[in-house]
């Protein structure tokens, strides 16, 4: 359901585990090669177990059936490296936009600095809350609140689910809440949020806690992260007019939040949803396609 990075710690959680993944290209069965009819043939598209893959491959499988393709969805398979698919991943720390709206002056973390009590939680105490993440993924957010000396005490309630439970509890209250948060996200669809701007990167910022050493270097906001379409060798060079189209397949964070939020928050069928997208967009569908 979360849309989560799990390889490599050390890089943003909606880094390459979002990204479109081709696996396979072959001829279709019964037909010359696609090198001498420029035939689609077969196409197989790697679907990964969260909501942002999801929309990825669906959307490509129904613009690829556009030209003839037949599409088959599989799981993980040895790729290389394909280009931006115009996605980017981004963790930060994140508020409700009323709250926003009320205290613009946390547009930037030095807009919280004496205000950290607003944040306060059964579990902070006399200090403010800091929700945290889910403790698997990538974070900095301890070493980040020492170093820019605020009046915040990190809390963990475990895993995305209840993280999620817990935050969206305060918002449909209508109250205060500062917590750790990401893009893309489909959920990013369903609830108004505003990133609180954190310090500028600096060369040797660190991301993720683990590499220890002094809280001086996670000084920074988190970086952000290009994601890639990936392709089989063989695809790529296998003449498969299905390789142009996803060599062109290029969307928006929000197009992706859009579609998975469809397939994972309203429960839509994944075809349906790729369909729906891709029949609204015509103008972006056709650059995809080279029209």
């Amino acid at each position: 359901m979360s849309d989560r990075f799990r390889v490599r710690r050390g890089r943003a959680i909606v880094a390459a585990a979002l990204a479109l993944v081709v696996v396979a290209g072959l001829a279709a069965a019964g037909t010359a090669t696609a090198r001498t009819t420029k035939s689609c043939g077969t196409v197989t598209l790697n679907e990964q177990a969260w909501a942002g893959s999801t929309a990825n491959t669906y959307v490509a499988k129904a613009v690829l059936q556009k030209i003839g393709c037949k599409v088959n969805i599989t799981k993980q398979k040895t790729v290389i490296m394909g280009g931006p698919n115009g996605v980017t991943g981004h963790i930060g720390w994140f508020i409700p936009t009323y709250l926003m709206k009320q205290h613009p002056e946390f547009k930037t973390w030095k807009g919280l600095k004496g205000k950290e009590s607003l944040f306060k939680s059964p579990e902070s105490g006399s200090q403010g809350m800091f929700l945290g993440g889910d403790p698997s993924y990538v974070q900095k957010d301890k070493q980040l609140i020492q170093a820019l000396k605020l009046n915040l005490k990190f809390v963990s309630v475990g895993a995305e689910p209840a993280q999620v439970a817990r935050w969206s509890q305060l918002y449909r209250q209508h109250k205060p809440v500062l917590f750790y948060w990401y893009t893309p996200q489909y959920l990013n669809k369903q609830y108004q949020l505003s990133e609180v701007k954190l310090p500028p990167r600096f060369k040797g910022c660190q991301d993720d806690s683990k590499a220890g050493g002094s809280v001086a270097k996670y000084k920074c906001a988190y970086d952000t992260i290009v994601l890639n379409k990936v392709f089989s060798k063989k695809f790529a060079n296998g003449g498969s007019p299905a390789y142009g189209v996803l060599k062109r397949f290029k969307w928006t964070n929000s197009d992706q939040e859009t579609v998975a939020k469809w397939i994972a928050g309203d429960h839509m069928n994944p075809d349906k949803a790729g369909k729906k997208w891709v029949d609204s967009h015509a103008s972006t569908v056709n650059k995809w396609l080279g029209k």
